[in-house]
């Protein structure tokens, strides 16, 4: 099976379940007959630039991003636990391991406003065109 078959496995996957690990989605392809290393599955779901989303109870899932999600505004009560602002600087408190996603979210968007981000484990900068772009930006994500 090549890369792409397999992408569009992992997508009707994600689809069709309502999965929160790499494992259950290794599991699931297993059960298809396809076996993938951890590396790999990592990998595509990179390319495939799934998003880790919360349901009505907390518990994270897959979902595709253009699925489910329109807008930075759209995401933030799933990611973002605390914002701060110094100046044209907006500092965004996430769970371990979910600033990288949010900056993906905001970097595809495309923002004017945005000039980049810097993603840690745990937190992200978000660097705006001047103060009051992220004065903006911060009462929008609030």
């Amino acid at each position: 099976m090549n890369k792409i078959e397999r992408q569009n496995k992992i997508r009707a996957i994600i689809q069709e379940e309502r999965v929160g690990t790499q494992e259950e989605i290794k599991a699931s392809l297993a059960r298809q007959g396809i076996a993938v290393t951890q590396a790999t599955l990592s990998r595509d779901l990179r390319e495939i630039g799934l998003l880790k989303r919360r349901d009505e109870n907390g518990k994270l899932y897959y979902s595709l991003s253009a699925e489910e999600t329109s807008h930075l505004s759209d995401v933030a009560r799933d990611y973002i636990k605390k914002i701060s602002r110094a100046s044209f600087i907006l500092v965004l408190s996430t769970e371990l391991g979910e600033a990288d996603v949010l900056a993906n979210i905001i970097d595809r968007e495309g923002r004017s406003d945005i000039l980049g981000t810097v993603a840690g484990a745990d937190t992200l900068l978000v660097i705006c065109q001047d103060a009051v772009k992220a004065q903006t930006i911060e009462e929008e994500l609030n």
